[in-house]
C-alpha cells in the first residue's frame, strides 16, 4: 500500500512446494507429495512425528528460497525501488538478519499471539507448541531489531507505526551494504 516491494518468504515456499522443491522433498520425506505438489498436511505430520526432519527440510528449501528472494530483489531494484521488505519467518533463528541492513520485528503480547494462532484453520495446541519451540524468545527478537512494531494494538495504530518507519526510511535512506554484499 505504501509502494514498497514486499517479498514474502512463505509465498515463495508455497510456490516451491508446487515446483522445484517437490522432488527433493519427496526423496527426503517419502509420501509427503500428492499430484506433483508437496502436501503440507502430510509434511507437517511427518515433522510432528520427527522434529529432526526440520534440518533436512531447511537444507532443501532455504537455498531455493534465497535464490527466489535474490531474483525478486533484483527485479525491485531494476524497477527503481530504493528499498524492499523481505518478510521472513524465523529471520533471526536462521541468521538471515546478517544479510540485511535493517530489521523490523512485528510483535504482539503472548496471549494475543496465542489467540490469533489458535484461531487459524487446522491449528492445534501441538502445532502451536512446535512453532514456538523453533522460535527465539520475543524479547530477544525485540532486542535485536532495528524497529519493533507492536501488533497487539489496533490495526490503525499498527499501520501508523509502519507509515512512520517507511517515512523515516525515505527521509533518511540507509546507505548499507547488504544488497551489494549478499544479494547482487
Amino acid at each position: 500500500a505504501l509502494g514498497v516491494p514486499v517479498i514474502d518468504a512463505d509465498a515463495l515456499v508455497h510456490a516451491l512446494y508446487a515446483g522445484e522443491a517437490v522432488t527433493p522433498i519427496e526423496a527426503a520425506f517419502p509420501g509427503t507429495t500428492t499430484d506433483g505438489k508437496v502436501d503440507r498436511q502430510k509434511l507437517t505430520a511427518a515433522l510432528l512425528a520427527d522434529p529432526s526432519g526440520f534440518k533436512r527440510l531447511e537444507v532443501i528449501v532455504h537455498p531455493l528460497v534465497f535464490q527466489a528472494e535474490k531474483q525478486r530483489l533484483a527485479e525491485a531494484k531494476s524497477s527503481g525501488a530504493t528499498f524492499a521488505v523481505l518478510e521472513i519467518p524465523l529471520l533471526f533463528e536462521t541468521d538471515g538478519d546478517k544479510r540485511l541492513d535493517i530489521t523490523i520485528v512485528v510483535s504482539a503480547p503472548a496471549a494475543v499471539q496465542r489467540q490469533r494462532v489458535l484461531a487459524r484453520p487446522g491449528m492445534t495446541e501441538e502445532k502451536f507448541a512446535q512453532i514456538l519451540s523453533r522460535q527465539m524468545p520475543d524479547a530477544e527478537k525485540r532486542r535485536r531489531a532495528t524497529f519493533v512494531v507492536d501488533t497487539g494494538t489496533t490495526i490503525a495504530t499498527t499501520e501508523a507505526e509502519i507509515d512512520k518507519i517507511v517515512a523515516d526510511l525515505r527521509a533518511s535512506p540507509v546507505t548499507g551494504t547488504a544488497y551489494a554484499t549478499h544479494w547482487s
